[in-house]
């Protein structure tokens, strides 16, 4: 009988790792599925880099201004209804970004779609943490960080291969777009991620943190701390995914269709990598309780083979290389990182928190961008990868502070 329960458990937890996975994919996917065509859209639009890059500002802005909230609209009615209506906003708002005609009509819709993207942390998170086994979470985090950056990695081949094929960038929007409102009807029908709404939840301590002040909540500084975390990771990792592609074409003189191919080829390796690092990384989360130093290591890797990058003057194969470590170190910080912010949560309040920090994602990526583009528009592509060294630095002092407020007393 134990062997059955302990199966059926884990066959529950895995259908639902794998359709909250589905979610966080295409949210990944959705966020990086106009950067692959900058270099046709700057031509077909008649703008530079830092002007595609304010479309990829604007998209942050929205999704983390409203993620900072979600997670409240999540906790008072349901994880499964917002995520389904987030993904189905994201993915049309993508779907219309292929009938654009001006330049300036991407950016209301860069806005819509960061409204959708705001809903994913705070109820991926809110679902997991109800739904999933407790001696499994730390897997269950790292799947659902994986599959985050596999959407990140399928972006650029699917929607370039998608508009090969289709014989225009359009088309590949449209089509996808297409693809993610489909899946976000799956989403809304699917009784496995059914988490009842804070208020309603049969738990006393959960309606007591509900009523929790907001502000106090976020004020406390382990959860202030992870915030800045995601701030600065996430303003060096945009610059890998959105921009690396234009810089390694600058720095190794790629100018052809299969010499950018190339150039992509060096993203994928760090994309890859990533995930890999994000498999490894969640057995050691659920084997550990020294998260910080996971976490610590893995960001002072990754600054490392930045700073590599800037000044090294690798050449192409020793570059792959560099990318696909400092991405796999990168990456096996992610499992321990959540399993921190778990820690810092009050019982009943994992959307309003998780919502909140993971705003930094949003915020990171909003301040950057239009730097990033200004060192391809000034021939200065070095300096992409010298800024996400100095910012996976800068988040390594505040992995420490998370800790100490995350850690449980001894009793």
């Amino acid at each position: 009988m134990t062997a059955i329960a302990t199966t059926t458990t884990f066959r529950a937890d895995a259908k639902v790792m794998g359709l909250v996975g589905t979610a966080h994919f295409s949210s990944h996917f959705f966020q990086l599925a106009l950067a692959p065509l900058f270099p046709i859209l700057a031509s077909r639009f008649g703008v530079s880099f830092a002007e595609l890059g304010a479309v990829v500002t604007v998209f942050y802005v929205a999704s983390g201004i409203c993620q900072a909230f979600a997670g409240i609209v999540v906790d008072r009615f349901g994880a499964r209804p917002i995520l389904a209506l987030g993904l189905a906003l994201l993915a049309g708002s993508i779907a219309l970004s292929g009938l654009v005609t001006h330049y300036w009509m991407l950016l209301p819709l860069a806005i819509l779609a960061g409204i959708g993207n705001s809903v994913f942390h705070p109820a991926d998170f809110s679902i997991l943490t109800a739904k999933i086994d407790k001696t499994r979470i730390g897997r269950a985090y790292s799947i659902h960080a994986l599959l985050g950056t596999i959407g990140y990695a399928m972006a650029p081949i699917v929607i370039t291969m998608l508009a090969e094929q289709l014989g225009n960038w359009r088309s590949a929007l449209i089509v996808t777009g297409v693809a993610g409102v489909i899946i976000a009807l799956i989403l809304w029908r699917s009784p496995t991620l059914v988490v009842a709404p804070t208020h309603l939840r049969g738990n006393k301590t959960a309606g007591e943190t509900a009523a929790f002040s907001y502000g106090r909540l976020i004020a406390n500084p382990a959860i202030i701390a992870s915030f800045l975390y995601f701030v600065f990771t996430a303003g060096a990792s945009i610059g890998l995914t959105s921009f690396s592609v234009s810089a390694f074409s600058e720095i190794f003189s790629f100018t052809t269709g299969e010499q950018i191919a190339r150039a992509g080829l060096l993203l994928t390796a760090f994309l890859v990598s990533s995930a890999s690092g994000m498999l490894i990384g969640g057995i050691i989360a659920d084997r550990t309780t020294r998260h910080h130093i996971v976490a610590m290591a893995g960001m002072t890797s990754a600054a490392l083979f930045m700073l590599l990058l800037a000044f090294g003057g690798l050449s192409y194969w020793p570059t792959v290389a560099a990318m696909a470590i400092a991405g796999f170190t990168y990456g096996s910080t992610a499992p321990s990182r959540d399993m921190l912010v778990r820690a810092a949560t009050p019982p009943g309040a994992t959307g309003k928190v998780f919502g909140f920090v993971y705003s930094g994602l949003d915020v990171g990526s909003w301040l950057v961008p239009v730097f990033y583009g200004g060192f391809i528009d000034n021939h200065t592509p070095h300096y992409v990868f010298l800024t996400s060294a100095v910012l996976f630095a800068f988040a390594i002092g505040t992995v420490m502070q998370v800790r100490k407020r995350s850690v449980p007393k001894p009793a």
